[in-house]
């Protein structure tokens, strides 16, 4: 890695991944760590050493591939809509949305990375995606008909925090998806089962070398 690409997320990005297809949606292609470039193996003390916040956004997380092949497979969910990936990553989900005929879509992260990342690998796949930097966990809705959530059930406060966000967001007139291979702190009610998918993944990343990934519906509020 090189820490003077730091300053310029979207250098160091193409600095430090390979350009390549998801295992379950090879019709995207994403920058992404691999064996072969040294992000791969990059502690997150290392990184921290170095200024970085651990780099979520270079690997393709199974719950999200298993929300971009729903998508990709399903694009009736998504088609004419407007549609929100939050918590984006890589921008994989937000990225089958428009590929499956989304009217908008918006990625929103947190991390400034990320967000380049998301940039990035919309442009290498044609897709048009606005892109957010922002803390929106907590906001109303200005007008999102589908709203999608990939991997987002790592940590407890957060998990709480944004699965009670997303059950607000979810009415008659907003679907919200979430894609998750069964992290510990999923929520134990106020889901529906969509569609399971197994998803090649790495022992580097998960204790196995396939993850058995959910697309959920999140319930209302008061459902």
């Amino acid at each position: 890695m090189n820490p003077s690409a730091i300053a310029a997320p979207e250098d160091f990005i193409r600095a430090n991944t390979l350009l390549q297809d998801t295992p379950l949606v090879p019709e995207v292609k994403l920058h992404l760590a691999s064996e072969v470039v040294p992000l791969w193996q990059a502690t997150e003390e290392k990184l921290a050493r170095e200024g970085l916040p651990p780099p979520f956004w270079a690997f393709a997380w199974a719950g999200g591939q298993a929300l971009a092949r729903y998508l990709l497979d399903h694009p009736q969910v998504v088609a004419g809509k407007r549609v929100l990936d939050f918590a984006a990553g890589s921008g994989l989900q937000g990225i089958a949305a428009k590929l499956a005929a989304a009217a908008t879509v918006e990625a929103v992260e947190i991390d400034a990375f990320a967000a380049a990342a998301c940039r990035l690998n919309a442009e290498a796949n044609g897709a048009e995606i606005a892109v957010r930097q922002e803390d929106i966990v907590g906001s109303a809705n200005p007008g999102w008909d589908v709203v999608l959530a990939g991997d987002v059930c790592y940590e407890r406060p957060a998990a709480e925090r944004i699965t009670a966000w997303l059950r607000r967001l979810s009415t008659p007139d907003c679907l919200v998806l979430m894609g998750d291979p069964g992290r510990t702190y999923l929520p134990r009610e106020g889901l529906e089962r969509i569609i399971g998918y197994a998803v090649k993944t790495s022992r580097e990343l998960e204790d196995t070398d396939v993850r058995n990934a959910v697309v959920w519906q999140v319930s209302p509020e008061d459902g």
